[in-house]
């Protein structure tokens, strides 16, 4: 079929549907398709690995008062162990990408429950400071493959018109997991205190299980499958995880392009180059790279450097000690306000999972990021009032908790899901896996250093005065999502790098790519393959 038919001589003036159609044909805006329940189903087990990051937050922030008071541990070894385990993660974060790449993504998301799974048992039967430590490396590098391969996986099963929600559910189950481990914080407060905290730890070796026997279910993804020359398994699971069998056709035909295969070749299995298990990618991300994979690399880094430099990681592992601070002297009372926490953000992080595809990544973005400046400061206010006042002081006290809570609505509705979302989507398919695990790396490290010096921050220029530094890190962040990044919204994974390459000119090719997909759908344009409106000549 051509774009523009001719019958009897006489050339129409209907668009027809061409071979090469572009994935505007299958986008909600021409035509809105029902969730696919196959790619739904993926995300979710994709997906439970994230809930063993979010647990090991949310469990230690509670635990940890025990923990200090059996263990006999100072502040600093405090400081060390809540955040020690984001250092480690960058072992497994690094490691993840060419594990990926070698043995495929499935296999490495089993990966990743396996070694948390027995850092948890670890953890459990700790006996000493010395023991939990290593407990919590060897979670941490579980941790750092989950949270690398989960979004990666999601994002490269899920069809276009779907991507964005699909693709925020590692932040859903992130929040899910925080939410369990305080609930498990509360529920074991009343143990003995010598068992309650090793319970707390222990059990987070339950979801690792789970998420093994769910591995079974899932396919492997479909542009790994292609990239190792495997067409006909890539297109069975391209046929299940696409809106229909017209969009696994045009799916596939890019994914070969993206990994240099011809279209001609059809057969189920095709030999492809050597560079296939992740060789040489280092050089093109860093040594010799184009301009558009320098820019995706700075906007994959950014946007999970200021995730954690904003300080979210400060406010939910230190939630009981800023609830101490403004006011609130009980554990229960602190721990119930820490599961207030946890709720807030699993029931904002939902919403945000049907918005993305909806209104957009960079709408979400920036006004997500706006919304905790502005929460930022008034908490370093209230917070400030308070450590100034020799009395209780009811409305700075109440400010305070509700700063806290909104701080973690506007991060979860935007900058939390959106993060993992936009970098696991940007990178070209050969650079994918270990561009988003460099992404995942800089994540994990500015979150250490961030949890791993909260308290001695707060003690050196106060705990407003802290919030504060985070609100000024937060402003910046507004700055440079608002100059650099583009939209990806229903933007197929193949069609990123048009978008990227020029810094401050995306906005022009974006409209450039726009206005083609437009002319696609019209029948008017005269690219790929398409005759032009009042001329019998294809171009």
């Amino acid at each position: 079929m051509a774009s523009m038919g001719e019958q009897n001589g006489v050339v129409s003036t209907r668009p027809v549907m061409a071979d090469n159609r572009n994935f505007a044909d299958f986008e909600p805006a021409v035509k809105k398709p029902k969730r696919n329940k196959f790619a739904f189903a993926c995300a979710i087990l994709a997906s439970l690995t994230s809930i063993l990051l979010g647990y090991d937050i949310g469990v230690m922030s509670g635990a940890i008062i025990y923990i200090q008071e059996d263990l006999k541990i100072n502040d600093v070894q405090k400081e060390i162990l809540m955040g020690i385990l984001n250092v480690y993660s960058l072992v497994g974060s690094c490691a993840a990408g060419r594990t990926s790449d070698w043995v495929g993504r499935r296999y490495t998301i089993v990966l990743a429950g396996a070694i948390f799974f027995l850092g948890a048992l670890l953890m459990g039967f700790a006996t000493s400071y010395a023991f939990l430590m290593v407990g919590r490396f060897v979670a941490g590098i579980g941790v750092g493959y989950a949270l690398m391969i989960a979004p990666v996986y999601t994002a490269e099963v899920s069809p276009a018109s779907s991507r964005g929600f699909l693709t925020s559910f590692p932040e859903v189950f992130i929040n899910g997991g925080i939410l369990l481990g305080y609930v498990s914080n509360y529920a074991f407060s009343k143990l003995p205190t010598d068992l309650g905290w090793r319970f707390m730890l222990g059990i987070g070796a339950i979801p690792s299980v789970l998420l093994a026997v769910g591995v079974l279910a899932m396919p492997e993804s479909p542009r790994w499958l292609v990239m190792q020359g495997r067409l006909g398994e890539a297109k069975k699971v391209l046929d299940k995880t696409s809106e229909s069998i017209e969009e696994a056709q045009l799916r596939l035909s890019e994914i070969k392009e993206a990994a240099g295969i011809p279209q001609e070749c059809t057969d189920d299995v095709v030999k492809v180059q050597k560079r296939s298990h992740g060789e040489g990618v280092w050089k093109e991300l860093f040594l010799y790279p184009t301009p558009a994979v320098r820019h995706v690399l700075i906007c994959g880094i950014g946007i999970h450097f200021f995730q954690q430099a904003s300080g979210i990681d400060a406010v939910v592992l230190y939630s009981p000690t800023i609830f101490e601070k403004a006011g609130i002297t009980s554990s229960d009372g602190e721990l119930l306000a820490t599961v207030a926490v946890g709720f807030v953000k699993t029931i904002t992080i939902l919403i945000a999972t049907f918005l993305l595809d909806r209104i957009g990544r960079r709408p979400l973005l920036l006004s997500s990021i706006i919304g905790m400046v502005a929460s930022l400061t008034t908490l370093g206010f209230s917070l400030t009032i308070i450590d100034h006042s020799h009395e209780k002081i009811p409305w700075a006290i109440g400010l305070c908790i509700t700063m806290v809570l909104a701080y973690v609505a506007l991060f979860s509705i935007g900058m939390g899901p959106i993060t993992w979302v936009y970098s696991s989507e940007i990178f070209p398919l050969r650079l994918r896996a270990q561009g988003a695990s460099m992404g995942v790396a800089v994540n994990r490290v500015t979150s250490g250093v961030i949890s791993m010096t909260f308290i001695s921050l707060y003690k050196a220029i106060s705990i407003g005065g802290a919030f504060f530094l985070f609100a000024g890190i937060a402003t910046v962040a507004t700055l440079f999502f608002y100059m650099f990044y583009p939209e990806t919204q229903g933007k197929t994974l193949e069609e990123m790098e048009g978008l990227f390459g020029k810094f401050i000119g995306w906005r022009e090719e974006a409209k450039k790519l726009k206005m083609k997909k437009t002319m696609e759908v019209n029948g008017d344009g005269t690219s790929n393959g398409q005759i032009q409106l009042g001329n019998t000549t294809t171009k």
